[in-house]
């Protein structure tokens, strides 16, 4: 690995949001899940939940740009479960759907640990995920069209949390649990060894601060 490459990956770690990630229910159309994983990785979104349509979980790779390989993506099996998992680590959940309750989306304060709630590209977010969000959202148009693409809406959204969160100082500074950044950084720097060691069920070997392998490694890794 070089240090270039070491720079990049410790970098974006460092800017990685713990407290801040999307949860997206049934969509439809590969695409627009793909592009909407792009963008939370741009934000430093490190895992998304999914509720999974007909088709499961799907990622279209020239949508994302491979961006799966640096989010996590954990499925739930209905927006009830979904919504209670993150409420219980103390996410606040704003839905991104256009109704009489609804706010402009600049008007949220999204230095908090948030959840971005978005629904299916015709019907929105279910009635179970409005019942479960704490206030909805909209974004302001001045057109005849009555709404945006789902991953359109989802990056404006999200492009105002990191605004916000940069003037924060929340990001460049390692905020991702130890352990987790661990293991993430020894996946994503040796992911070869990585997949072994997980195939296998054998614990990561140590890093050093360049990324170099100071521990031993598992024997037939090569």
């Amino acid at each position: 690995m070089t240090q270039k490459r070491r720079r990049i990956i410790d970098a974006v770690l460092a800017n990685r949001q713990p407290d801040l990630t999307v949860l997206a229910e049934r969509l439809h159309k590969p695409r627009n899940f793909s592009a909407i994983v792009r963008t939370c990785d741009a934000v430093g979104i490190d895992e998304v939940h999914a509720v999974p349509g007909e088709e499961g979980v799907s990622i279209h790779w020239k949508t994302s740009q491979g961006a799966e390989k640096w989010v996590r993506v954990r499925a739930h099996e209905n927006m009830a479960a979904a919504c209670a998992f993150l409420r219980a680590r103390g996410f606040q959940l704003v839905a991104a759907h256009l109704d009489d309750s609804a706010t402009d989306y600049r008007d949220v304060d999204y230095t908090v640990p948030t959840a971005l709630l978005l629904g299916t590209e015709l019907f929105g977010v279910s009635p179970a995920g409005l019942a479960a969000s704490d206030r909805q959202v909209f974004v302001p148009m001045k057109g005849m069209t009555q709404s945006l693409n789902v991953s359109v809406a989802c990056a404006i959204v999200l492009y105002e949390a990191m605004r916000q969160r940069d003037a924060a100082g929340l990001y460049g500074k390692r905020r991702l649990d130890s352990d987790l950044l661990d293991r993430q950084r020894f996946e994503w720097m040796h992911p070869v060894l990585a997949r072994y060691c997980r195939e296998r069920g054998l614990p990561y070997p140590e890093l050093d601060a360049d990324g170099e392998i100071i521990g031993e490694i598992p024997r037939g890794s090569a």
